[in-house]
C-alpha cells in the first residue's frame, strides 16, 4: 500500500527537491516550539511588567530545573518521530499503526510520572539552585501547578512527533498559536483582574497546554491511516517501544544532561542575586527562541534523513544535512543579530527595572549573540540520529558542553564571579562541541556508502 503523496498534510521526502520541503517542514515547525516558549515567556513577561522582580525572578528561575526531567522525555518523542519516519521511508504500513499507539502510551505514562516527580522534588531542587529567599515560595508554588499539565505537553510532544514524521509540521504550529492565545489572555485576566501573580500565570500556562494536547489529539482521531489515533487500541508493544527508548533515551539524555549543566549556572546566577535571576530569565527568553531555529532545522535532518536512509538513499541524505545546516545558519545568524542589535528595545518588554535590565543585556551579548554556533553541532547529531547513531552526538555534547560548563562554574566562575565571565561559558561550550560532533558525522558518513 502506497502512503505517499496521498494526503495533503504529508511531504514526499523520498522524491523531488528538497531545499522547499526542508523549508515547509522546519519553519512551522520552529514558531511551533517558539510558541511553546512563549508560555512561559508570556508568564514573565506579565508578571515582570504587572507584578514585581521577585515574582519575575520566582518564574524565570524555575526553567532549568522544569527541563531537567521534561527533557528526558521530550527526547523520547524524537525516538517515536525517527521510527515512525522510518517505517514510512520503508513503506511498512501495518507497522506505523502499532508504533503510533505505542508511542502515546509512553507519552500518557510519561506524564503521569513527571507529575509525581514534580510535585515530590519542587522545594528540594530549587533549594539546591540557592533560589534567593525572597522568591523560594513563589517559585515552588509555580513549580508544583506547571507540572499538573505535564500529561497534556508529553501529549502534545508525542502526537506533534507522530505528524511531523510525514512531514506535518504546520497542525502543531495551528494547537500551539491557538494554545499561546489562551495562555495570554488568561495571563492578564489572572495577573491583572484577579491578582492572582505566580498562581495566575501558572494556572494560565497549565490550561493552555491542555488546549494544545486536545487539539493534537483531535487531529490524530480523525487522522487518515495508517496514522489514526484509536484509544482502545492503545499498547506498549516492545519492539515499538525498544526502537523508540533506543533512539529516544539518548536525545533525552542529551536535553537533560544540558539541564544539568544549566541548573549547576542557574545556581550561580542564583548567587548574585534576585535581580541576577531576573534579568537572566528575561534575556533566556531569546536564547530560547532563537534557538529553536536550530532545533527546527535539526529536526528536518533527522526526519528527512532517517526516511532517505532507510530507503537506502545516501546522497539525499548528504543533501538533507547540507542544506539543513546553510537554513539553520542563515535563520538562527538573522535571528541572533536582532537579538544583539536591538536587545534594550527588545528587553523592555519583559522589565523596566534598569538593575534587571543591565544584566539581560549582558546574557544577550555575551550567549544569545553566539547561538548560532549551535547549528554546527545539533544538526549534524540530527543526521547521525537519522542514520541510527544515537548514543556518539550524546556523548559529545555530554563532554563539550555539559561538563564544561560544570567544571567552568566551579573554576572560572567561583575566581572572578562576574556575571559576564558565566554567560561566557556557552559561546566556549559551543565551540568544542561542533568541532567534535563534526568531525565524528564527516568519519561515519562515507563509511555508509
Amino acid at each position: 500500500m502506497k502512503i505517499l503523496n496521498q494526503k495533503s498534510h504529508q511531504i514526499d521526502m523520498l522524491h523531488g527537491s528538497l531545499l522547499d520541503k526542508i523549508l515547509i517542514f522546519s519553519l512551522p515547525l520552529a514558531l511551533s516550539m517558539i510558541l511553546q516558549q512563549l508560555f512561559n515567556s508570556a508568564d514573565v513577561a506579565v508578571v515582570g511588567r504587572f507584578d514585581s522582580p521577585q515574582a519575575m525572578a520566582a518564574v524565570g528561575s524555575n526553567g532549568a530545573a522544569i527541563n531537567l526531567m521534561v527533557n528526558l522525555f521530550v527526547g523520547l518523542s524524537i525516538g517515536a518521530n525517527v521510527i515512525v519516519a522510518k517505517y514510512i521511508g520503508k513503506n511498512e504500513v501495518d507497522k506505523i499503526q502499532d508504533a503510533v499507539h505505542t508511542s502515546i502510551s509512553i507519552a500518557l505514562i510519561s506524564g503521569i510520572l513527571l507529575l509525581i516527580w514534580g510535585l515530590s522534588v519542587a522545594r528540594p531542587i530549587l533549594n539546591l539552585m540557592n533560589t534567593p529567599e525572597d522568591i523560594i515560595d513563589l517559585a515552588v508554588v509555580y513549580f508544583k501547578i506547571y507540572f499538573f499539565g505535564m500529561p497534556f505537553i508529553m501529549l502534545y510532544n508525542f502526537g506533534s512527533a507522530i505528524l511531523r514524521s510525514k512531514g506535518d509540521s504546520n497542525r502543531p504550529l495551528w494547537s500551539l498559536a491557538f494554545g499561546g492565545v489562551v495562555n495570554v489572555i488568561l495571563n492578564l485576566i489572572f495577573v491583572i483582574i484577579f491578582k492572582l501573580s505566580v498562581v495566575g500565570v501558572a494556572l494560565a500556562t497549565v490550561i493552555s497546554n491542555i488546549v494544545s494536547a486536545l487539539m493534537i489529539v483531535y487531529f490524530l482521531l480523525n487522522e487518515e491511516k495508517p496514522f489514526r489515533l484509536n484509544f482502545k487500541k492503545l499498547s506498549l508493544k516492545k519492539i515499538y517501544a525498544v526502537q523508540i527508548l533506543k533512539i529516544g533515551v539518548p536525545s533525552g539524555l542529551q536535553g537533560m544532561l544540558f539541564s544539568i549543566s544549566n541548573i549547576t549556572i542557574q545556581t550561580g546566577i542564583n548567587s548574585l542575586g534576585s535581580y541576577a535571576s531576573a534579568g537572566s530569565a528575561a534575556a533566556i527568553n531569546f536564547d530560547f527562541i532563537t534557538y529553536y531555529f536550530v532545533g527546527a532545522f535539526t529536526q528536518a535532518a533527522v526526519t528527512f534523513t532517517s526516511q532517505n536512509f532507510s530507503a537506502g538513499n545516501l546522497q539525499r541524505c548528504r543533501k538533507v544535512f547540507n542544506l539543513s545546516m546553510l537554513s539553520g545558519l542563515i535563520t538562527t545568524g538573522a535571528a541572533c543579530l536582532i537579538c544583539a542589535v536591538w536587545r534594550t528595545e527588545i528587553l523592555s518588554l519583559y522589565t523596566v527595572n534598569p538593575e534587571v535590565l543591565e544584566f539581560a543585556k549582558v546574557r544577550m551579548l555575551h550567549a544569545v549573540a553566539f547561538l548560532w554556533m549551535c547549528n554546527l553541532y545539533e544538526i549534524p547529531g540530527g543526521a547521525l540520529r537519522g542514520m541510527g547513531y544515537p548514543t556518539l552526538p550524546t556523548v559529545i555534547v555530554l563532554l563539550g558542553c555539559c561538563v564544561l560548563r560544570i567544571i567552568w562554574v566551579y573554576t572560572v566562575f567561583a575566581f572572578y564571579k562576574d556575571f559576564a565571565i558565566l554567560m561566557d561559558v556557552y559561546p566556549v561550550s559551543w565551540l568544542i562541541t561542533s568541532v567534535a560532533t563534526l568531525f565524528a558525522y564527516y568519519m561515519i558518513m562515507p563509511r555508509n556508502k
